[in-house]
């Protein structure tokens, strides 16, 4: 499949090449004024391929996750499965009823009722009065807005939208069930409980096709994921191997040389100013592939500008999905709070080694006044991925590490029996 816009253009400029591609529509051929360097080229206007090349199969039963940045084609392809858009070269092939939940009021009515436009996706769908019916308490239960379902839609919030949406696609028994990111209007209670639905779906021998940016869901739904990059696939596999070439496609151009321009980019602080931060193994800088078997050495030299009290520098570290591991300060062995002269410092804290697992973080760094004010409140940011060398059997190659921390804790095991007696 390919899709092709033209930008800031809606036809061809001329009403023989706006026939031309009516007609190549009509006939169900190629549209010539859609190929680069064919007539639309020639004609001016800027093509802009947001799907390019992209070919694959779902089977009867999968539960595939569609991720990559923004802008990387995932909501064109999915408005292409579910019939919103045609593409310009290639075709869908499918068997089943679609329902699609692509953005926040898909398919509603704004003037219906929430019951009537419960009936109107429903008989869009193809399912009888009789069928919706059977349905319909298990749908307004689910979206639990059961005080407004005679409320015209146009009068509810996102979230509203959103759960009665998403409780129609779910419940009329779609074989596939087509999300995007819409999701992410519910709050978390919701979020968790439309997951919970999906697996059902998938269990039941139902195709999911779901788009995300939340990895920890895309990891306990899908059993497969593509990787979608600037319109072209560029890993079809597991959702590990895609979550973590699209957290490397993230930390990408964050190296030493665009942190050290961060750090000059700062705007003045009248108390403390960075002046480098490293991270260092084997006694050399590294940059945001570390090893999980060496200790990790964080460098941070910094000028304090004035005497100031309880100034104290810090580090997070997070997973891959947001949440703080830890966090480690440079007073943490003394005993009060420290006044600390104007002049320039450096303070080192080393990451034990075997204590991270093979997976992507982020590395921030602080600096912060004590009850006063943190100088930098976002930190400064390093995406850091460790590569896995430290202990491991390796008579199971195969056995992956799960979690985000993998220390490696000494183990001792005698024999208390023998014989099968004690």
């Amino acid at each position: 499949m390919w899709k092709q816009y033209r930008l800031g253009v809606v036809n061809h400029h001329t009403l023989a090449l706006d026939l031309q591609s009516w007609w190549s529509r009509v006939r169900r051929r190629e549209d010539p004024n859609s190929i680069v360097g064919g007539s639309c080229a020639r004609h001016g206007g800027d093509q802009f391929w947001a799907l390019k090349d992209v070919s694959f199969e779902v089977r009867q039963g999968d539960v595939l996750g569609i991720i990559g940045r923004n802008g990387a084609g995932k909501s064109t392809l999915l408005k292409i499965l579910s019939r919103v858009t045609a593409p310009s070269r290639g075709e869908v092939r499918y068997k089943g009823r679609i329902a699609s939940l692509l953005e926040v009021g898909t398919g509603f009515h704004p003037e219906l009722t929430g019951r009537e436009n419960v009936f109107l996706n429903g008989a869009i769908l193809g399912l009888s009065k009789a069928d919706i019916r059977k349905r319909f308490d298990e749908i307004v239960s689910f979206a639990e807005i059961d005080a407004f379902i005679d409320t015209p839609v146009k009068r509810y919030s996102s979230g509203m939208y959103v759960r009665l949406a998403f409780a129609v696609a779910a419940h009329l028994d779609p074989e596939i069930l087509v999300v995007d990111e819409v999701l992410a209007v519910g709050d978390a209670q919701f979020q968790a409980k439309c997951l919970g639905k999906m697996q059902d779906v998938g269990t039941q021998g139902r195709t999911v096709l779901f788009v995300s940016h939340n990895m920890q869901a895309m990891r306990q739904l899908c059993g497969r994921a593509i990787l979608l990059r600037e319109g072209e696939i560029v890993v079809d596999g597991t959702p590990q191997a895609a979550i973590e070439e699209y957290l490397r496609e993230g930390s990408r151009g964050a190296g030493c040389g665009s942190l050290d321009q961060l750090l000059r980019d700062l705007p003045a602080d009248p108390v403390f100013r960075f002046d480098r931060i490293a991270l260092r193994q084997h006694g050399r800088d590294v940059q945001q592939s570390v090893e999980n078997g060496t200790a990790l050495e964080v460098e941070i030299a910094y000028q304090v500008l004035q005497r100031t009290s309880g100034l104290r520098v810090f580090l997070d570290l997070y997973d891959d999905q947001g949440t703080l591991l830890f966090r480690s300060f440079n007073d943490e062995d003394g005993d009060g709070i420290p006044t600390v002269e104007a002049g320039g410092y450096l303070s080192r804290v080393e990451i034990p080694a075997d204590l991270l697992a093979p997976t992507s973080y982020t590395l921030k760094i602080f600096a912060t006044i004590f009850n006063v004010r943190t100088c930098y409140p976002d930190g400064i940011s390093i995406p850091l991925r460790v590569e896995r060398t430290g202990k491991a059997n390796r008579a199971y190659p195969a056995e992956p590490i799960r979690g985000k921390l993998a220390p490696w804790l000494r183990w001792e095991t005698i024999t208390t029996s023998k014989g099968g007696t004690t």
